[in-house]
């Protein structure tokens, strides 16, 4: 696909101009970043893996029902998606204690939480996306009680979904962040899962061994983050079972 305008460049995408109105094309760069892009790096491959793990969740959440602005895979690094309007939220959904809830609440990271617990963050890099209650989301207007409640339910089905898939390959769901779109169809709006999941927004530990197989390899020094991605996509069917460097044209088609 000829490359096109671009429409806007965050830590680990770019959007361009899609082929048709309404639509997107998302690439996925090999840029890695942590503590608000304090910490950055460019690791090979990453892109490639997080397009293919990405485009097998929303492909399976699509499939069930879930609607997700991902329409399919153009190549390595590229998806055609719908255009949304984000709301200006990250949705993290927590199923065990760890990181910034950690931190925050005194709870040893590991802790099994007593049901899944959803929080909010207001999308501003500047402020380093603070957390934020559902009367500051209502008030300063950025989604109504409807959407709310919508986006809940949303954020509970996918962590279903991730869950499931997860621990039948020795995965624990720890913890995923996701944001959420609204697409109009004429004078119907509704609510769909944008931008990305995959090891980058999730938090992912092996079932048995307590390994990280997530962005916190990075974040806390912990080894190869491609070697980490590459091990998800191979249990999860994503990648040949014999893929070693997922940056190859010849390993993805």
């Amino acid at each position: 696909m000829a490359r096109r305008k671009k429409i806007y460049e965050g830590k680990a995408k770019i959007l361009y101009e899609g082929p048709e109105p309404g639509t997107l094309v998302q690439y996925f760069k090999d840029d890695a970043t942590a503590f608000n892009a304090q910490k950055h790096d460019v690791i090979e491959g990453k892109g490639v893996l997080n397009n293919r793990l990405s485009e097998f969740f929303m492909s399976g959440l699509n499939a069930i029902g879930v609607p997700t602005h991902f329409i399919k895979r153009i190549n390595m690094r590229e998806q055609l998606i719908r255009q949304v309007e984000i709301i200006p939220l990250e949705v993290v959904v927590r199923n065990i204690a760890a990181g910034s809830m950690s931190k925050r609440l005194g709870i040893e990271e590991g802790t099994q939480l007593p049901r899944p617990i959803i929080e909010f963050y207001y999308k501003d890099d500047g402020l380093g996306d603070p957390l934020v209650t559902e009367e500051h989301i209502i008030a300063f207007g950025w989604a109504g009680q409807q959407d709310l409640d919508d986006i809940v339910a949303l954020a509970l089905r996918v962590n279903d979904f991730l869950s499931g898939i997860m621990v039948a390959v020795g995965i624990k769901l720890v913890d995923f962040k996701i944001e959420i779109g609204r697409i109009w169809e004429g004078d119907f709006m509704r609510l769909v899962v944008a931008d990305e999941i995959s090891p980058d927004s999730c938090r992912l530990w092996d079932v048995k061994t307590g390994q990280h197989l997530d962005k916190d390899v990075f974040r806390r020094d912990l080894g190869s983050l491609t070697d980490a991605y590459t091990e998800v996509a191979k249990r999860l069917g994503v990648l040949p079972t014999n893929v070693s460097h997922p940056s190859k044209p010849t390993l993805i088609n």
